[in-house]
């Protein structure tokens, strides 16, 4: 009797050690397909946006934008600086419609676009991480002060833009000081103070 009830109970225990050993492996992999996952990607695009600033070729570029404070669109001001290896524009503008009231090109060359965009990155303009859907909406944000956005371009298309205010409840997604960013982007056009100043805008 012992040992016909031993040879029915080993099946069952050998089903049970089975099953455990299916569902540990199962949570294992579930783990590693997507946890490793998840960090791996967000390895690549931080290395892909550093990459993309530091890239001297043609289609490469940098751009900050300055908003100024919500206002009457007679009133409503901003600016924008363009930077690639090949050209350097500041553009000053009136009204939510973006009617230029000056602006300004200049040529520029390989040298100087690599020791500006390494400038930028000892600068951590690409430190910092992207928010998303509503935390990213900047319409109507700081109503009462400046919206700075900085963005890293290729063929025109953004590899990652990342803004902030001086509102202190609105740090945004620059994790790095606006004043400095500002500062080497403003002294990549001569006389951009002068031009900048006509909007009214407050420098950094």
């Amino acid at each position: 009797m012992a040992n016909y009830r031993t040879s029915r109970v080993l099946p069952i225990i050998l089903v049970v050690v089975i099953i455990i050993i299916a569902i540990a492996a199962l949570v294992s992999l579930t783990r590693v397909v997507f946890f490793s996952g998840r960090s791996t990607t967000s390895t690549v695009e931080v290395d892909t946006s550093k990459a993309a600033l530091l890239d001297t070729t043609v289609t490469h570029s940098v751009r900050m934008t300055v908003r100024g404070p919500i206002v009457a669109d007679e009133k409503f001001q901003s600016y924008q600086i363009d930077v690639s290896s090949s050209n350097r524009s500041l553009k000053t503008f009136t009204g939510y419609g973006g009617t230029i009231v000056d602006q300004t090109t200049l040529p520029n060359n390989v040298a100087a676009y690599e020791a500006f965009v390494y400038a930028l990155d000892k600068a951590n303009l690409s430190k910092g991480t992207e928010l998303t859907e509503e935390k990213n909406d900047t319409r109507g944000i700081c109503a009462t002060g400046t919206l700075t956005t900085f963005t890293i371009l290729d063929n025109s298309e953004s590899v990652k833009e990342l803004w902030t205010t001086t509102c202190s409840g609105s740090k945004g997604s620059l994790n790095a000081s606006v004043a400095q960013l500002n500062n080497l982007f403003v002294k990549q056009i001569p006389g951009a103070d002068s031009l900048i100043s006509k909007v009214a805008l407050t420098r950094f």
